[in-house]
């Protein structure tokens, strides 16, 4: 073979090697601009944009990553059509790519993001038995793979699911199963699922606070913060202690609940969870009912948010309860009744108005001694019945002397100059009773004179008595009986 023909035998050869991978690159790159083109078209046209994305892993000869993110992409977009059905069929389709067409990191991300996806969608019976159907395929194909990471991830979001939808049986039932899962053979909590215990621990707590089981919820607040073999996300922490916090206010407890709100508040924050505001307001809470004077806004956590618009309304309400400003007070929860809105601060805020109120009475009545309950209601701008029930209260707790005239629908307060003139008499006619038991009962009283005392005057019988103070002019006794006695003194003690 001459040189000419070696040479053109080998352009000849290598022109083919490079051909067929030039072949190959633009089926990848076919497939790839394929998937984009889609992306681009799913917003203005979600439909065409489904048919491209399932037009996809037909192109790939063997299952492999672009046909699993058009799936994926596709099976969004049925769901948000909500052609539920289609859904569930090519939901079972993508999974069987993650055993080997897909990376386990990548296909377990996959799926934890496609069941937040659709949780979010859960708004009608159909979506939500959709929701259901997408768990049991996802709990069984994990199972089968002994993926155990990924089937406790997908039972906690199952969980959590069944929680907002308030099924508390079902989920007590999940919850039991999964802290089996999280224990070794002898029962005890398995060290190295710690950070899974602690967020089923959480989601035992959320469902115990909303049933109000605080027996349980206590046992259970104080497994959870011995916990020390995870490394939990801040958000399972900032569960763990709201919680905590709604256990203590419900105790009255309000320093342990400023505690534990402060803390949830401090993880929602480092968490980046929006539910920090809304804890915010709780601390807030939690300052007025320990009537505390300390601005809640001085420390480093909370500093960034005290002019934060969100809170606004909650932090003039604590500016108006430390001044004792119940104009403004009133004004504040007029003008914001969406503050209200919230179960938890609707059902606290009473003891809050309550001792606002309590305090605006006790400093308006303070320079009268009898007024119209009418008249306080006008000034404090609530209804009388509610002044009634305050001054009454007041009145049991020994901070108001006086008494409610229904009839006449006044409150009469005690002068205390009254008051130390009654319980000086008080003391002075028990004396006299004393004095009068000491000498008739359990003395001899007066003897009757010896005979050889008859000559003799009255007041030489008597001597140098004590009680001759009491004899009249003329030298004689004011009575020869004990009755007449004793009536003298109290007389005198009346009088």
């Amino acid at each position: 073979m001459s040189d000419d023909d070696f040479m053109q035998a080998s352009d000849e050869e290598y022109d083919f090697e490079y051909e067929d991978e030039e072949e190959e690159d633009t089926g990848d790159v076919d497939i790839e601009n394929k998937y984009y083109n889609a992306k681009q078209t799913k917003t203005s046209d979600p439909e065409e944009a489904v048919e491209e994305f399932l037009g996809i892993p037909p192109l790939e000869q063997e299952k492999g990553e672009w046909g699993f993110k058009g799936l994926k992409q596709a099976i969004k977009l049925e769901f948000k059509l909500r052609r539920y059905d289609k859904a569930i069929e090519h939901y079972k389709e993508l999974l069987t790519y993650v055993k080997s067409a897909v990376t386990r990191n990548y296909s377990e991300k996959s799926i934890d993001s496609m069941l937040n996806f659709i949780e979010k969608g859960s708004d009608d019976p159909a979506a939500v038995k959709c929701i259901e159907q997408f768990y049991s395929l996802t709990l069984s194909c994990f199972q089968s793979t002994n993926n155990e990471r990924l089937w406790l991830k997908t039972n906690i979001k199952l969980a959590r699911l069944l929680l907002d939808r308030k099924d508390y049986y079902s989920v007590a039932k999940k919850l039991k199963e999964l802290h089996r899962a999280c224990q070794k053979e002898d029962g005890s909590d398995d060290p190295s699922k710690g950070t899974y215990s602690l967020e089923i621990y959480a989601l035992e707590i959320q469902m115990y606070s909303e049933t109000r089981n605080n027996k349980q919820l206590k046992l259970l607040y104080q497994r959870a913060l011995k916990v020390r073999s995870a490394v939990p996300h801040p958000k399972i922490q900032g569960v763990i202690r709201e919680c905590g916090g709604k256990m203590h206010m419900s105790e009255e407890q309000w320093k342990d609940a400023q505690s534990d709100f402060f803390e949830s508040f401090r993880n929602y924050d480092e968490a980046g969870d929006l539910r920090r505001i809304q804890v915010l307001k709780y601390l807030l809470l939690t300052t007025m009912l320990m009537k505390s004077n300390i601005n809640p806004f001085d420390s480093q956590e909370t500093k960034p948010y005290k002019n934060d618009p969100r809170i606004a309304a909650m932090t003039d309400l604590v500016d108006a309860y430390q001044r004792d400003d119940i104009y403004k007070y009133e004004d504040v929860l007029q003008k914001n009744t969406d503050l209200l809105a919230d179960p938890f601060i609707a059902e606290n805020i009473d003891e809050v108005t309550r001792n606002m109120r309590t305090k605006a009475v006790l400093k308006l009545i303070a320079p009268y001694t009898r007024m119209r309950l009418g008249w306080i209601a006008r000034h404090l701008r609530i209804s009388e019945p509610e002044v009634q029930d305050i001054v009454s209260y007041l009145i049991v707790d020994g901070r108001v002397r006086g008494h409610i005239d229904e009839h006449n629908s006044t409150l009469e307060i005690e002068s205390l100059g009254d008051a130390d003139r009654t319980k000086a008499i008080q003391g002075l006619s028990d004396s006299v009773g004393e004095l009068f038991a000491a000498i008739f009962k359990d003395a001899e009283g007066f003897r009757n004179p010896t005979p050889d005392m008859a000559n003799a005057s009255f007041p030489d019988q008597l001597g140098d008595s004590p009680y001759q103070d009491i004899i009249r002019p003329g030298g004689r006794p004011s009575g020869r009986r004990r009755g007449n006695l004793k009536s003298g003194y109290i007389n005198m003690a009346m009088h």
